[in-house]
Protein backbone atom coordinates (compact mmCIF):
# COMPACT_ATOMS: atom_id res chain seq x y z
CA UNK A 1 0.00 0.00 0.00
CA UNK A 2 2.89 2.36 0.53
CA UNK A 3 3.28 2.26 -3.80
CA UNK A 4 -0.18 2.59 -3.92
CA UNK A 5 -0.49 5.39 -1.53
CA UNK A 6 2.07 7.66 -3.92
CA UNK A 7 -0.23 7.65 -6.72
CA UNK A 8 -3.52 9.77 -7.59
CA UNK A 9 -6.18 8.38 -7.06
CA UNK A 10 -7.68 9.81 -9.86
CA UNK A 11 -5.57 10.83 -13.50
CA UNK A 12 -6.99 11.58 -16.98
CA UNK A 13 -4.95 11.55 -19.99
CA UNK A 14 -6.21 13.29 -23.26
CA UNK A 15 -4.77 13.55 -26.79
CA UNK A 16 -5.64 16.33 -29.01
CA UNK A 17 -5.01 14.34 -32.02
CA UNK A 18 -6.48 11.23 -30.99
CA UNK A 19 -9.51 13.24 -29.77
CA UNK A 20 -9.82 10.67 -26.83
CA UNK A 21 -8.76 9.74 -23.37
CA UNK A 22 -7.86 7.09 -20.74
CA UNK A 23 -9.00 7.93 -17.04
CA UNK A 24 -7.48 5.82 -13.67
CA UNK A 25 -9.56 5.57 -10.82
CA UNK A 26 -7.91 3.71 -8.11
CA UNK A 27 -8.96 0.76 -6.41
CA UNK A 28 -10.07 2.56 -3.01
CA UNK A 29 -11.84 5.09 -4.68
CA UNK A 30 -14.26 3.20 -7.20
CA UNK A 31 -13.98 -0.38 -5.96
CA UNK A 32 -13.42 -3.23 -8.28
CA UNK A 33 -16.96 -3.45 -10.59
CA UNK A 34 -18.26 -0.40 -9.41
CA UNK A 35 -20.23 1.70 -11.58
CA UNK A 36 -18.99 5.37 -12.03
CA UNK A 37 -20.60 7.86 -13.60
CA UNK A 38 -19.11 10.47 -16.29
CA UNK A 39 -20.68 13.03 -17.97
CA UNK A 40 -19.76 17.01 -18.64
CA UNK A 41 -21.95 18.95 -17.30
CA UNK A 42 -20.75 21.93 -19.10
CA UNK A 43 -17.78 22.20 -21.97
CA UNK A 44 -15.15 22.65 -19.74
CA UNK A 45 -15.68 20.38 -16.57
CA UNK A 46 -15.86 17.14 -16.57
CA UNK A 47 -17.79 15.70 -13.63
CA UNK A 48 -17.07 12.08 -12.29
CA UNK A 49 -19.04 10.72 -9.42
CA UNK A 50 -18.18 7.77 -7.51
CA UNK A 51 -20.81 5.98 -4.37
CA UNK A 52 -19.27 7.99 -2.09
CA UNK A 53 -17.76 11.06 -3.60
CA UNK A 54 -17.82 13.47 -7.03
CA UNK A 55 -14.54 15.11 -9.00
CA UNK A 56 -14.56 17.61 -11.05
CA UNK A 57 -11.63 18.27 -13.80
CA UNK A 58 -11.57 21.73 -15.80
CA UNK A 59 -10.82 20.59 -19.13
CA UNK A 60 -10.46 24.07 -21.61
CA UNK A 61 -12.18 23.61 -24.63
CA UNK A 62 -12.85 20.15 -24.42
CA UNK A 63 -16.19 18.15 -24.54
CA UNK A 64 -16.64 14.61 -23.21
CA UNK A 65 -18.72 12.77 -26.27
CA UNK A 66 -22.14 11.66 -25.18
CA UNK A 67 -22.34 7.30 -24.31
CA UNK A 68 -18.69 6.93 -25.03
CA UNK A 69 -17.08 5.93 -21.37
CA UNK A 70 -16.02 2.31 -21.77
CA UNK A 71 -14.72 0.30 -18.88
CA UNK A 72 -11.51 -1.59 -19.63
CA UNK A 73 -11.99 -5.63 -18.66
CA UNK A 74 -8.65 -6.31 -17.21
CA UNK A 75 -9.07 -4.35 -13.91
CA UNK A 76 -5.66 -4.42 -12.54
CA UNK A 77 -5.36 -4.62 -8.50
CA UNK A 78 -4.68 -0.64 -8.17
CA UNK A 79 -7.71 0.54 -10.23
CA UNK A 80 -9.94 0.42 -13.03
CA UNK A 81 -9.18 1.69 -16.27
CA UNK A 82 -11.85 4.15 -19.07
CA UNK A 83 -11.24 5.07 -22.36
CA UNK A 84 -13.74 8.17 -23.37
CA UNK A 85 -13.77 9.88 -26.39
CA UNK A 86 -13.98 13.68 -26.39
CA UNK A 87 -13.70 16.83 -28.84
CA UNK A 88 -11.13 19.54 -28.44
CA UNK A 89 -13.59 22.83 -29.59
CA UNK A 90 -10.32 24.73 -30.77
CA UNK A 91 -6.93 23.68 -31.09
CA UNK A 92 -4.47 23.41 -28.22
CA UNK A 93 -1.11 24.92 -29.36
CA UNK A 94 2.51 25.04 -27.13
CA UNK A 95 3.72 28.03 -25.96
CA UNK A 96 7.36 28.95 -27.39
CA UNK A 97 10.35 29.69 -24.99
CA UNK A 98 12.06 32.69 -24.37
CA UNK A 99 14.77 31.35 -27.16
CA UNK A 100 11.87 31.47 -29.64
CA UNK A 101 10.51 34.86 -28.98
CA UNK A 102 13.87 36.95 -29.07
CA UNK A 103 13.37 39.52 -31.86
CA UNK A 104 16.20 42.03 -33.11
CA UNK A 105 15.30 45.77 -32.54
CA UNK A 106 13.83 45.19 -29.37
CA UNK A 107 14.55 46.31 -25.94
CA UNK A 108 15.15 43.41 -23.36
CA UNK A 109 16.32 43.39 -19.80
CA UNK A 110 17.65 39.80 -18.02
CA UNK A 111 16.99 38.56 -14.84
CA UNK A 112 18.11 36.34 -12.48
CA UNK A 113 15.40 33.71 -11.93
CA UNK A 114 16.04 32.96 -8.49
CA UNK A 115 16.12 36.38 -6.61
CA UNK A 116 14.27 38.23 -9.93
CA UNK A 117 17.62 40.78 -10.10
CA UNK A 118 18.79 42.61 -13.14
CA UNK A 119 21.61 41.44 -14.12
CA UNK A 120 21.57 42.88 -17.84
CA UNK A 121 19.10 46.03 -18.96
CA UNK A 122 18.52 47.49 -21.65
CA UNK A 123 19.52 45.41 -24.37
CA UNK A 124 19.15 45.97 -27.96
CA UNK A 125 19.96 43.35 -30.56
CA UNK A 126 21.16 44.18 -34.47
CA UNK A 127 21.01 40.18 -34.88
CA UNK A 128 19.74 37.40 -32.81
CA UNK A 129 21.08 34.44 -34.78
CA UNK A 130 20.86 30.30 -33.85
CA UNK A 131 23.43 28.56 -33.47
CA UNK A 132 24.35 25.61 -35.10
CA UNK A 133 22.84 21.97 -34.21
CA UNK A 134 24.58 20.60 -31.16
CA UNK A 135 26.30 17.15 -32.70
CA UNK A 136 27.40 19.69 -35.63
CA UNK A 137 31.06 19.13 -34.91
CA UNK A 138 30.63 15.02 -34.84
CA UNK A 139 29.08 15.72 -38.91
CA UNK A 140 31.78 18.52 -40.00
CA UNK A 141 33.78 15.18 -41.39
CA UNK A 142 30.37 14.04 -44.09
CA UNK A 143 30.62 17.74 -45.37
CA UNK A 144 34.35 19.03 -45.40
CA UNK A 145 36.92 16.49 -47.65
CA UNK A 146 39.92 18.58 -46.07
CA UNK A 147 40.35 19.15 -42.32
CA UNK A 148 38.10 20.58 -40.43
CA UNK A 149 38.16 24.19 -40.61
CA UNK A 150 36.15 24.91 -37.48
CA UNK A 151 38.64 22.81 -35.58
CA UNK A 152 39.13 24.46 -32.12
CA UNK A 153 37.52 27.50 -32.98
CA UNK A 154 34.44 29.36 -30.82
CA UNK A 155 31.58 30.56 -32.49
CA UNK A 156 31.28 33.82 -30.54
CA UNK A 157 28.98 36.81 -30.96
CA UNK A 158 29.54 40.56 -31.65
CA UNK A 159 28.26 43.49 -29.68
CA UNK A 160 24.72 43.96 -30.15
CA UNK A 161 24.50 40.43 -31.42
CA UNK A 162 22.49 37.21 -29.43
CA UNK A 163 23.43 33.64 -30.52
CA UNK A 164 20.86 30.89 -29.52
CA UNK A 165 21.58 27.49 -28.39
CA UNK A 166 19.34 25.11 -27.61
CA UNK A 167 19.16 26.07 -23.93
CA UNK A 168 21.48 29.15 -23.94
CA UNK A 169 22.07 32.24 -25.26
CA UNK A 170 25.73 34.12 -26.08
CA UNK A 171 26.01 37.82 -26.03
CA UNK A 172 28.71 40.28 -24.80
CA UNK A 173 29.07 41.86 -21.45
CA UNK A 174 28.26 45.13 -20.88
CA UNK A 175 29.15 48.07 -17.93
CA UNK A 176 26.86 47.17 -15.36
CA UNK A 177 28.02 43.43 -15.73
CA UNK A 178 30.52 44.70 -12.76
CA UNK A 179 27.70 45.24 -10.25
CA UNK A 180 25.80 42.69 -11.04
CA UNK A 181 27.41 39.57 -12.01
CA UNK A 182 30.66 37.57 -10.43
CA UNK A 183 32.78 35.21 -11.65
CA UNK A 184 34.34 32.09 -10.53
CA UNK A 185 36.39 29.50 -11.63
CA UNK A 186 36.12 25.80 -11.65
CA UNK A 187 38.36 23.04 -12.07
CA UNK A 188 37.13 20.09 -14.65
CA UNK A 189 38.15 16.79 -14.52
CA UNK A 190 37.46 13.88 -16.87
CA UNK A 191 34.94 11.22 -15.33
CA UNK A 192 36.22 8.84 -12.52
CA UNK A 193 39.89 9.31 -13.62
CA UNK A 194 39.67 12.38 -11.83
CA UNK A 195 42.39 13.82 -14.08
CA UNK A 196 42.41 17.75 -14.57
CA UNK A 197 41.23 18.69 -18.02
CA UNK A 198 40.67 22.21 -17.44
CA UNK A 199 38.86 25.23 -16.26
CA UNK A 200 34.96 26.82 -16.67
CA UNK A 201 34.41 30.12 -15.40
CA UNK A 202 31.03 30.54 -13.72
CA UNK A 203 29.19 33.33 -13.49
CA UNK A 204 26.79 34.46 -10.99
CA UNK A 205 24.40 36.64 -9.64
CA UNK A 206 26.39 39.19 -7.60
CA UNK A 207 22.84 39.07 -4.98
CA UNK A 208 22.32 35.59 -4.09
CA UNK A 209 24.82 33.96 -5.72
CA UNK A 210 23.26 31.62 -8.03
CA UNK A 211 25.23 30.48 -10.53
CA UNK A 212 23.78 31.65 -14.36
CA UNK A 213 25.90 30.10 -16.76
CA UNK A 214 29.56 30.64 -17.97
CA UNK A 215 31.82 32.92 -19.55
CA UNK A 216 33.38 32.09 -22.41
CA UNK A 217 35.91 34.59 -23.15
CA UNK A 218 36.57 37.80 -21.13
CA UNK A 219 33.70 39.64 -23.40
CA UNK A 220 31.65 36.81 -23.82
CA UNK A 221 28.76 35.43 -21.72
CA UNK A 222 26.70 32.03 -22.04
CA UNK A 223 23.45 32.60 -19.64
CA UNK A 224 20.88 29.02 -19.47
CA UNK A 225 17.26 29.69 -20.43
CA UNK A 226 16.75 27.50 -17.02
CA UNK A 227 18.57 30.20 -14.42
CA UNK A 228 17.30 33.74 -16.32
CA UNK A 229 14.06 35.50 -16.92
CA UNK A 230 13.89 37.82 -20.32
CA UNK A 231 11.78 40.59 -19.77
CA UNK A 232 10.74 43.24 -22.46
CA UNK A 233 10.38 46.98 -22.39
CA UNK A 234 6.78 47.94 -21.87
CA UNK A 235 6.81 49.04 -26.16
CA UNK A 236 7.64 45.32 -27.02
CA UNK A 237 4.15 43.78 -28.14
CA UNK A 238 3.63 40.29 -27.90
CA UNK A 239 1.61 38.10 -30.05
CA UNK A 240 -1.76 37.82 -28.12
CA UNK A 241 -2.07 34.11 -29.12
CA UNK A 242 1.78 32.77 -26.99
CA UNK A 243 3.11 33.54 -23.91
CA UNK A 244 5.15 36.26 -22.66
CA UNK A 245 8.23 36.31 -22.60
CA UNK A 246 7.69 36.64 -18.40
CA UNK A 247 4.42 34.59 -17.90
CA UNK A 248 2.87 34.38 -15.57
CA UNK A 249 4.19 30.88 -13.67
CA UNK A 250 7.73 32.95 -14.10
CA UNK A 251 6.61 34.64 -10.69
CA UNK A 252 7.15 33.88 -7.21
CA UNK A 253 3.99 32.14 -6.87
CA UNK A 254 5.24 29.05 -8.68
CA UNK A 255 8.33 27.31 -7.34
CA UNK A 256 12.00 26.72 -9.16
CA UNK A 257 11.18 23.43 -10.01
CA UNK A 258 7.48 24.47 -12.23
CA UNK A 259 9.87 27.22 -14.02
CA UNK A 260 12.64 24.80 -15.19
CA UNK A 261 9.59 22.21 -15.90
CA UNK A 262 7.88 24.30 -18.22
CA UNK A 263 11.59 25.83 -19.70
CA UNK A 264 12.48 22.37 -20.56
CA UNK A 265 9.31 21.43 -22.37
CA UNK A 266 8.79 24.31 -24.41
CA UNK A 267 12.61 23.53 -26.07
CA UNK A 268 12.10 20.33 -26.21
CA UNK A 269 8.61 20.72 -28.04
CA UNK A 270 10.53 23.09 -30.24
CA UNK A 271 13.39 21.56 -31.29
CA UNK A 272 11.17 18.18 -32.18
CA UNK A 273 9.30 20.26 -34.08
CA UNK A 274 12.13 22.05 -36.24
CA UNK A 275 14.83 19.49 -36.37
CA UNK A 276 12.56 16.11 -35.91
CA UNK A 277 14.30 15.46 -33.05
CA UNK A 278 13.38 13.11 -29.90
CA UNK A 279 15.33 11.70 -28.38
CA UNK A 280 17.90 14.01 -26.56
CA UNK A 281 20.86 13.30 -23.77
CA UNK A 282 20.58 15.67 -20.71
CA UNK A 283 24.30 16.38 -19.75
CA UNK A 284 25.74 18.73 -17.38
CA UNK A 285 28.55 21.23 -18.69
CA UNK A 286 31.30 18.74 -18.40
CA UNK A 287 29.39 16.88 -21.18
CA UNK A 288 28.77 13.89 -18.97
CA UNK A 289 25.24 12.38 -19.23
CA UNK A 290 22.56 13.00 -16.57
CA UNK A 291 19.31 11.72 -18.56
CA UNK A 292 18.43 10.03 -21.91
CA UNK A 293 15.00 11.22 -22.44
CA UNK A 294 12.57 10.35 -25.42
CA UNK A 295 9.67 12.42 -26.30
CA UNK A 296 6.88 10.48 -27.06
CA UNK A 297 3.55 13.18 -27.21
CA UNK A 298 3.11 16.46 -27.23
CA UNK A 299 -0.73 17.41 -27.75
CA UNK A 300 -1.62 16.13 -24.21
CA UNK A 301 -3.64 17.40 -21.46
CA UNK A 302 -3.58 15.77 -18.27
CA UNK A 303 -5.18 16.34 -15.06
CA UNK A 304 -5.25 14.25 -11.45
CA UNK A 305 -6.60 14.28 -8.06
CA UNK A 306 -3.57 13.65 -5.50
CA UNK A 307 -6.10 13.79 -2.25
CA UNK A 308 -9.48 12.74 -1.79
CA UNK A 309 -11.39 15.81 -2.54
CA UNK A 310 -15.33 15.08 -0.73
CA UNK A 311 -18.60 16.93 -1.37
CA UNK A 312 -22.36 16.14 -1.40
CA UNK A 313 -24.25 14.32 -4.08
CA UNK A 314 -27.46 16.71 -4.52
CA UNK A 315 -29.49 18.05 -7.34
CA UNK A 316 -27.85 21.15 -7.01
CA UNK A 317 -24.08 20.65 -5.87
CA UNK A 318 -21.71 23.70 -5.68
CA UNK A 319 -17.60 23.08 -5.50
CA UNK A 320 -15.59 25.53 -3.85
CA UNK A 321 -12.85 25.76 -5.91
CA UNK A 322 -10.40 23.46 -3.73
CA UNK A 323 -13.20 20.85 -5.20
CA UNK A 324 -11.87 20.89 -8.77
CA UNK A 325 -8.46 20.24 -10.38
CA UNK A 326 -7.38 21.92 -13.45
CA UNK A 327 -6.08 20.05 -16.40
CA UNK A 328 -2.71 21.12 -18.28
CA UNK A 329 -0.53 20.98 -20.65
CA UNK A 330 2.18 18.44 -20.87
CA UNK A 331 4.70 16.08 -22.77
CA UNK A 332 4.87 12.61 -22.74
CA UNK A 333 8.27 11.68 -21.91
CA UNK A 334 10.15 7.79 -21.60
CA UNK A 335 13.59 8.21 -19.82
CA UNK A 336 16.29 6.49 -18.44
CA UNK A 337 18.80 8.08 -15.56
CA UNK A 338 22.15 7.01 -16.77
CA UNK A 339 23.38 6.57 -12.56
CA UNK A 340 21.08 3.26 -13.13
CA UNK A 341 23.73 0.64 -14.45
CA UNK A 342 20.91 -2.01 -15.12
CA UNK A 343 20.09 -0.21 -18.56
CA UNK A 344 23.85 0.45 -18.72
CA UNK A 345 24.16 -1.25 -22.53
CA UNK A 346 20.81 1.09 -23.17
CA UNK A 347 22.75 4.11 -22.57
CA UNK A 348 25.69 3.10 -24.11
CA UNK A 349 23.72 2.64 -27.33
CA UNK A 350 22.66 6.55 -27.23
CA UNK A 351 25.75 7.84 -26.15
CA UNK A 352 27.17 6.37 -29.60
CA UNK A 353 24.08 7.34 -31.51
CA UNK A 354 24.57 10.62 -33.10
CA UNK A 355 20.86 11.29 -33.70
CA UNK A 356 20.85 11.30 -30.46
CA UNK A 357 20.54 15.01 -29.54
CA UNK A 358 22.62 16.43 -26.61
CA UNK A 359 21.14 19.45 -24.53
CA UNK A 360 23.70 21.14 -21.90
CA UNK A 361 22.13 22.18 -18.31
CA UNK A 362 23.49 23.76 -15.68
CA UNK A 363 24.75 20.69 -13.05
CA UNK A 364 21.63 21.99 -10.57
CA UNK A 365 18.92 22.11 -13.31
CA UNK A 366 19.75 18.32 -14.24
CA UNK A 367 19.71 17.50 -10.59
CA UNK A 368 15.96 19.56 -10.35
CA UNK A 369 14.64 17.24 -13.49
CA UNK A 370 15.54 13.70 -12.35
CA UNK A 371 13.59 14.73 -9.06
CA UNK A 372 10.45 15.75 -11.81
CA UNK A 373 10.84 12.91 -13.56
CA UNK A 374 10.82 10.63 -10.54
CA UNK A 375 7.99 12.17 -8.89
CA UNK A 376 5.65 12.82 -11.80
CA UNK A 377 6.85 8.47 -12.66
CA UNK A 378 5.70 7.74 -8.81
CA UNK A 379 2.23 9.78 -8.96
CA UNK A 380 1.16 7.24 -12.13
CA UNK A 381 -0.83 4.55 -12.26
CA UNK A 382 1.50 1.28 -11.66
CA UNK A 383 0.42 0.18 -14.60
CA UNK A 384 1.28 2.88 -17.09
CA UNK A 385 4.79 3.72 -15.17
CA UNK A 386 7.03 1.42 -17.38
CA UNK A 387 7.21 1.07 -21.14
CA UNK A 388 9.38 -1.49 -22.72
CA UNK A 389 11.84 -1.07 -20.02
CA UNK A 390 11.54 2.82 -20.01
CA UNK A 391 10.19 5.08 -16.97
CA UNK A 392 7.03 7.25 -18.40
CA UNK A 393 6.75 10.71 -17.02
CA UNK A 394 4.94 13.77 -17.96
CA UNK A 395 6.47 17.52 -18.31
CA UNK A 396 3.80 20.28 -17.19
CA UNK A 397 4.27 22.66 -21.02
CA UNK A 398 1.74 25.86 -21.09
CA UNK A 399 -0.67 25.55 -24.47
CA UNK A 400 -2.83 28.15 -25.52
CA UNK A 401 -5.99 28.27 -27.51
CA UNK A 402 -5.23 28.57 -31.23
CA UNK A 403 -6.64 32.17 -32.58
CA UNK A 404 -7.65 31.68 -36.59
CA UNK A 405 -8.98 34.68 -38.76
Amino acid sequence: MEEISKQDILFLELRQKLQRGILFIRTDIAGVGTDVKIESREDSILNIQTPERIYQMMLPGVRLVDASCQRIPEITEHGSHIRLCVRFNQPLENASSVIGQLKVKETYSFLCQSCGCKVLQNRVFKRVLPLPNGNWNALVDDWCCHPDPFANRKLLPRDEDCLLGDTYILLTRDSGCEQTLTQHANSIFKDSQEKLSGQRVSVTCRHCCTTLGEEITSEVLKLYITEILVEPSKDVKCDETSQSLVPEFNSTRLTRQQFLERTIASRLVELSSAQSIFRFSIQNPDGKAMILLWLLNTDTLVASFPDAVVSFVADDVRFEASHRCQAVGALKVLYFLCSDSKHKDTIDDWEKDISVHPLLLPQSSCEVLQTLLISSTSRLPPSVRYMNSYKVAYLGCDKYISITH
